[in-house]
């Protein structure tokens, strides 16, 4: 079955083809059908693909399909690679993603029918492009995928491009993530020269005869495309921009797909990283930071999906810290529990802002679990899982990261447990100021409170099951010794190593007793001073600091924008000005030359007689001076 996996990818792109070229004559039921229709059975596939990789002994497959590029020694295949990496992320991928093209069908059923068609177009495209990311068996492939996401994420930012705001986030997330692009273009330049190749075989194989510099340099190169795809310090604010998309986009964005493409890539090149002491200290610097910044801007924004993207931001932080202390299986196992729940968050904010009558503000909400239980539970189930309560899944992959930050380095696991007790904070912030309490909302809207229809509901009670059960595919030795089914699993791919530095049982239980009680101090601090009396006033002090998120976006115009702008209309004048007027200067001179010697062309024989007179006085003019 391995030999097809080039199916997986390939249904999307044809539902991307369909409904894009003829959305104007499909009706949105068969729309909603084909686009939901072919990632479903690209899951089918992946949980086929999924059964035979799982076997022991079942050696990494490389389906090679024709080569790509062919250049004297150079020789890049387009080839997918099956293993239990690229596995595990194309369940995640399809599965999830098939619950958000269901969730559309009904979501988006307002839009207009050729829209409505472009936007699940936009879906299976951005689908495929994931697809192709994790299965590219070499760095070209792998960056072709890495591509077509940021163009799928610009045109699903701006889905409703009649907004001028709309547009210019979308034109912010595609430059910002450009920027990242740069790196990981140089870096897959650099083994070219280095290794003559950029097949992961090759080049890991190879990796151990170059130099730590030359490693250095190309996997900080590499990490520069990850801050820019997976929103990490200093390229992360396009991210909350992001809101601007359609709710089910932000689910698909932030939740199993983009911004977890620099996880992925970090973790399929982990033989690099090993080799590179001073980049993992970097990733890990820059993973912890994050975390914590974002954590403390998501405390005091209002807006429902300005909360969660900034919670994106803080998981993915934790999921750099974890790949920086070398725990790559615990940064993996959060991706798929954050998957899990933060879908269920996105779509269950997306049923909440679709009863509110396209409401976001948390200001005007309140008391919703009276009108919407569904949703109500479901996101209940997603807040205690991100905020690591246990048993729900959270808990197991968050506390995973700690414990292995804890043994590189306790400073880390400082900054990651203090980020854990704000994100348990902030989440039931958010959760007893929209659910609890009183609605704070216009009478029109409580008069049109209700739940949402099934197609939205079933997704969210599935991604509530996975997100309170997943992390025991990840149980701790503390609990059991070798019941770490992920980590066994992954184990061929990411080495035996993958876990960090082991720390007695002792040790790791009493860090895992310290988070718990921080995340439940969390939750109890919210919801005493959320749940009675929601109401959220205007910040000040430092509370307007973080409103105003450290005002980073103003530093990056005041340091960045600004100037660039500045340097733009110099440039502009001076084109316009001097190098124009230069050659527009040229032009006319020669026109008015000759206008001027046209008037020489009379047509007058008495004019043309004083012309040859004059012209006779000057040559015998010439003449007398040059003998004298």
């Amino acid at each position: 079955m391995t030999q097809l996996v080039w199916l997986v990818p390939v249904l999307p792109l044809v539902g991307f083809l369909i409904n894009g070229l003829f959305r104007k004559s499909l009706p949105k039921s068969l729309v909603g059908i084909i686009g939901s229709g072919t990632v479903l059975i690209s899951f089918i596939l992946s949980v086929v693909i999924f059964g035979d990789v799982r076997h022991e002994g079942f050696q990494p497959t490389v389906v090679d399909l024709w080569d790509f590029i062919s250049v004297d020694k150079l020789h890049i295949s387009l080839a997918f690679q099956v293993d239990q990496l690229s596995a595990l992320f194309l369940l995640i991928i399809t599965g999830v993603g098939f619950l958000i093209h269901l969730y559309s069908t009904s979501y988006m059923h307002e839009e207009e029918g050729p829209h409505y068609a472009r936007f699940f177009s936009y879906l299976n495209l951005f689908v495929f492009s994931m697809l192709v990311l994790v299965l590219g068996a070499n760095f070209l492939i792998l960056f072709i995928g890495w591509e077509g996401v940021g163009l799928c994420s610009y045109l699903l930012i701006g889905y409703w491009f009649k907004n001028l705001d709309y547009g210019y986030a979308a034109r912010k997330a595609f430059i910002m993530n450009r920027i990242g692009d740069v790196g990981f273009l140089i870096a897959i330049f650099m083994m070219i020269a280095k290794f003559g190749s950029v097949d992961f075989a090759e080049v890991f194989g190879k990796a151990g005869s170059v130099s730590t510099g030359v490693i250095t340099a190309i996997t900080l190169l590499l990490f520069v495309g990850a801050t820019g795809k997976s929103a990490q310090i200093p390229l992360y604010t396009w991210l909350p921009d992001a809101m601007a998309g359609p709710t089910p986009v932000s689910a698909l964005i932030h939740a199993a797909t983009m911004v977890t493409a620099g996880i992925y890539m970090i973790a399929r090149s982990h033989v690099l990283y090993d080799l590179a002491p001073v980049t993992m200290n970097v990733v890990a610097v820059i993973g912890a930071a994050t975390a914590f910044l974002a954590a403390t801007i998501a405390l005091k924004q209002n807006d429902i999906k300005k909360v969660l993207a900034y919670s994106t931001v803080s998981q993915l932080g934790y999921m750099f810290l974890g790949l920086g202390v070398g725990a790559y299986d615990g940064a993996v196992f959060h991706v798929m529990t954050h998957a899990f729940f933060k879908a269920l968050l996105f779509l269950g904010a997306g049923s909440v802002i679709h009863a509110m009558g396209g409401e976001q503000d948390m200001r005007k909400m309140g008391g919703l679990k009276k009108w919407m239980p569904a949703t109500h539970i479901t996101f209940l189930i997603a807040c205690l899982a991100i905020s690591g309560i246990p048993p729900f899944s959270g808990f197991f992959s968050k506390d995973e990261i700690l414990a292995a930050a804890y043994g590189k380095n306790p400073i880390y696991y400082v900054v990651g447990v203090f980020t854990a007790f704000l994100t348990a904070f902030y989440m039931f912030r958010l959760y007893a100021t929209t659910f609890l309490g009183g609605f704070r909302g216009t009478h029109e809207q409580e008069h049109h409170l209700h739940e949402s229809p099934a197609a939205i509901t079933i997704p969210l009670w599935v991604l509530a099951i996975l997100a309170a059960v997943a992390g025991f595919l990840g149980i701790p030795a503390v609990f059991a010794p070798n019941a770490h089914w992920l980590g066994a699993y992954l184990s061929p791919v990411l080495g035996e190593n993958a876990h960090g530095i082991e720390l007695e049982k002792g040790t790791e239980g009493m860090l895992m007793v310290v988070s718990v009680v921080l995340a439940v101090i969390g939750v109890v601090a919210a919801w005493a001073r959320f749940a009675k009396k929601p109401e959220l006033g205007e910040p000040t002090g430092f509370g307007k600091f973080l409103a105003n998120k450290w005002y980073v976006d103003e530093l990056y115009n005041a340091v960045v924008v600004r100037p660039l702008d500045l340097l733009a209309q110099f440039l502009t004048f001076f084109d316009k000005h001097i190098i124009d007027g230069i050659v527009n200067g040229v032009g006319r001179l020669v026109q008015y030359g000759s206008r001027q010697l046209r008037l020489l062309q009379s047509g007058l024989v008495g004019g043309y007689v004083l012309l040859m007179v004059i012209g006779i006085l000057v040559l015998f003019l010439v003449e007398l001076f040059t003998k004298h």
